[in-house]
């Protein structure tokens, strides 16, 4: 079962700062996912909301808000005060802590609520720049955009889902991949082993729990995001040695 670190390792740390992302750095994992959005002056920052009002000590929209402005808040305390002072990284941040790692990057475009004109581009662009094509894959539930993704063919893409769908597999193909991340009541559905049959790269977001773990092995699905991959790692291995 291939593990990807959920915002980083972020159920021991806050979730998209530095300090998770450099967590999951150290860690044996396939990979660690994280969001994007795009701030007023055009910058690439990686946090989850469209507001910063949940993991910050700021108000209002990441659009609105200058990268001077997003580097003025407070990113860790809300988690605990250990964590006072992170900040909201840039996407060129995150890039530097796994440039020379063997990790995947899993980009989610936050891109389902506000379109953030040319941010598909962008993050492409500094992927090629640093040489992480090869290791970069794309996902939104915005499918306009991963279509975009999938039509260029420079890196891989996922659609992201949260409902149950019918023939999800065609639909991909219609976006125009064969990976789909879907959640985790509907990886239960027939709707997951149908899409596995047909030849899907299927992962499954979020799983905390190895019982979990143990019934999506048996499905088939190819890989998960956690929040917890350092216990996720350590428990998946002690169930191998027995």
């Amino acid at each position: 079962m291939r593990i990807y670190a959920h915002r980083g390792c972020s159920g021991t740390y806050p979730e998209n700062t530095l300090a998770a992302l450099k967590a999951a750095a150290e860690l044996p994992v396939t990979g660690v996912e994280f969001d994007v959005h795009l701030t007023k002056d055009g910058e690439a920052v990686v946090i989850h909301d469209e507001k910063v009002d949940r993991t910050t000590d700021g108000t209002g929209y990441v659009k609105d808000m200058t990268l001077s402005e997003i580097r003025k808040l407070d990113a860790g305390s809300w988690f605990s005060e250990k964590f006072a002072g992170e900040q909201i990284p840039t996407l060129d941040e995150v890039f530097d802590i796994f440039q020379d790692t063997d990790h995947r990057l899993n980009i989610e475009l936050k891109t389902d609520i506000f379109p953030y004109e040319g941010l598909v581009d962008k993050v492409l662009a500094k992927a090629e720049k640093r040489g992480l094509s090869d290791r970069i894959l794309i996902s939104s539930f915005n499918h306009e955009d991963v279509q975009a993704v999938s039509h260029k063919k420079t890196v891989e893409a996922a659609i992201l889902t949260l409902d149950v769908y019918v023939d999800v597999y065609d639909y991909a193909r219609v976006v125009g991949t064969n990976r789909i991340h879907m959640s985790l009541p509907a990886a239960f559905r027939r709707m997951a082993t149908d899409a596995l049959r047909k030849g899907a790269i299927v992962y499954v977001y979020t799983v905390n729990e190895l019982d979990y773990v143990r019934q999506l092995q048996q499905i088939g699905i190819h890989g998960i995001f956690t929040d917890f991959p350092e216990r996720m790692l350590a428990e998946l291995k002690s169930g191998s040695d027995q």
